[in-house]
């Protein structure tokens, strides 16, 4: 049984609810993605202005983590929107 089966069904019984609830989870995964990488830029403008020669490391590490996290609001978000239109 694949997880997206499991998933259905666990929302079978909530059906009113599970286009709002899937609704919800989509705006926050986007929100919590838009938080994690304001986050992650700060940090990095921060360790720049402390340490201006390592700027091209950090400005790679940055981008590496801003991806892993938008990566995983993309797969929440797709989620949520398969729950919703596959039903």
């Amino acid at each position: 049984m694949t997880a997206l089966n499991i998933l259905l069904e666990a929302t079978a019984n909530l059906a009113p609810w599970a286009y709002g609830l899937a609704s919800i989870g989509a705006g926050l995964a986007a929100i919590g993605a838009g938080l994690g990488i304001g986050n992650i830029g700060k940090s990095a403008m921060e360790a720049i202005a402390r340490q201006p020669e390592a700027s091209g490391d950090i400005r790679s590490n940055m981008i590496v983590a801003a991806a892993l996290v938008e990566s995983a609001a993309l797969f929440a978000i797709v989620t949520c929107i398969l729950v919703i239109f596959i039903k």
